[in-house]
């Protein structure tokens, strides 16, 4: 399969490859494409369940519950997992 992208999408590829998040521009593809199938598999259950964990830490966040976190770390660890769901994916198709 084929894919064009457009200057724009082209050049976000490219940077995403250069900043090391991904090692090819397939990876950023089939992690973009991997991010978007897991959105819409959220059932309005999944959807609503996110939303009260999230409603729960902005209850904590605003009582003063909160735990250092490090950024960089999180955006590591959500890299790594869509990395393995593709990986995953992949192995699955083949």
């Amino acid at each position: 399969m084929n894919v064009s992208l457009n200057p724009r999408l082209a050049r976000f590829v490219e940077e995403q490859v250069r900043a090391g998040r991904f090692s090819t521009p397939d990876d950023v593809v089939n992690g973009a494409l991997a991010r978007l199938q897991a959105d819409e598999e959220l059932s309005p259950p999944d959807t609503d369940a996110l939303r009260a964990e999230i409603n729960l830490g902005i209850e904590q966040a605003n009582r003063g519950e909160l735990a250092p976190w490090d950024p960089a770390e999180i955006e590591a660890e959500v890299e790594r997992r869509f990395a393995s769901e593709a990986d995953s994916d992949d192995r699955a198709n083949t």
